[in-house]
């Protein structure tokens, strides 16, 4: 079976195609483009009427797309934009006349869940934990492909600290950092017990970004990011010397999508702050994410 994914992000829409055979699936072709939903939302907790357009525009033309290719099945899904949005139901009918599908606004418990099952094939531990910062939340999961110990998603990301947190100089990162590791704490509250994992995955474009920037490699060439390591030090040293760019400079970096350059600061403080509260020095990048994962607990489950 052909099927495939949309997931509507705080930052960006994502498109994947697959064939499905039996509990496995073969990436076919996929697609991104940044829409900038989160910063669409207003000071009454609606999204505002050009951010609705661009969003539904591109799952409009995506789901066109997946179905020249030879798309038997389409689903489609939100995140935390969507599931803050005061007017999410009208963006749900907007979406359904548009693509033809109903849109699903999903959890953030469920979220994570996903992006666990799509990340954390990237590494060859049996348990590990997974983190994804998008625009508007972070999600958290630990777990082993068998099953997931935890899953939750905060009220982070970087759209949203962007938005909240000044960052312009290097000594500014330590307060988006402090602010991170807070939030996070709150969720632990609830995993007092919870034995942390040895071995961390990421997704996500501060990920793919991080990579990038370590391989000094232009962001459009993909090619070894996927499973690369990077470390805590490598990371720091990588923020600070974004935070001390102007936007306008950073945008000039090869390793660096442009789309990303004012808010990328703030994704790299989140994880910072993650990391530095997990104990973590180190952490692999996965390109696959909450797409693959939906393709791992719907599609191939059906086929199976």
């Amino acid at each position: 079976m052909r099927a495939a994914v949309i997931g509507i992000g705080s930052n960006s829409v994502r498109s994947l195609l697959a064939d499905v055979s039996g509990a496995d699936f073969q990436r076919l072709w996929r697609d991104r483009e940044g829409t900038r939903l989160f910063a669409g939302l207003d000071g009454t907790g609606n999204l505002n009427r050009d951010a609705m357009d661009k969003t539904v525009s591109a799952v409009r033309r995506m789901a066109s797309e997946v179905r020249q290719k030879g798309a038997e099945e389409l689903a489609i899904f939100a995140t935390s934009a969507a599931r803050d949005a005061a007017n999410g139901q009208k963006f749900m009918e907007e979406v359904k006349r548009e693509a033809g599908v109903p849109l699903r606004i999903i959890s953030g418990e469920e979220e994570a869940e996903l992006s666990f099952l799509g990340a954390s094939a990237a590494l060859s531990a049996d348990r590990c934990g997974m983190i994804d910062i998008g625009g508007g939340s972070t999600e958290i999961a630990i777990g082993t492909r068998a099953g997931i110990e935890c899953a939750f998603s905060c009220q982070m990301g970087a759209v949203r600290l962007y938005r909240r947190l000044r960052l312009e100089h290097p000594d500014d990162m330590k307060p988006v950092e402090v602010a991170a590791a807070e939030i996070l704490d709150e969720h632990l509250r609830s995993f007092r017990e919870l034995e942390l994992p040895k071995a961390w995955v990421g997704t996500g474009g501060t990920f793919t970004t991080l990579a990038a920037m370590v391989l000094e490699q232009p962001w459009t060439d993909r090619t070894h990011v996927h499973g690369t390591s990077i470390t805590s030090t490598e990371i720091r040293d990588i923020g600070e010397k974004l935070a001390g760019m102007k936007v306008e400079e950073r945008i000039k970096l090869p390793g660096l999508q442009p789309s990303r350059a004012d808010i990328v600061v703030h994704g790299i403080c989140i994880l910072l702050g993650v990391m530095e509260r997990l104990g973590m020095d180190r952490i692999t990048v996965s390109e696959w994410g909450n797409l693959d994962g939906y393709f791992h607990k719907y599609f191939c489950e059906k086929e199976s």
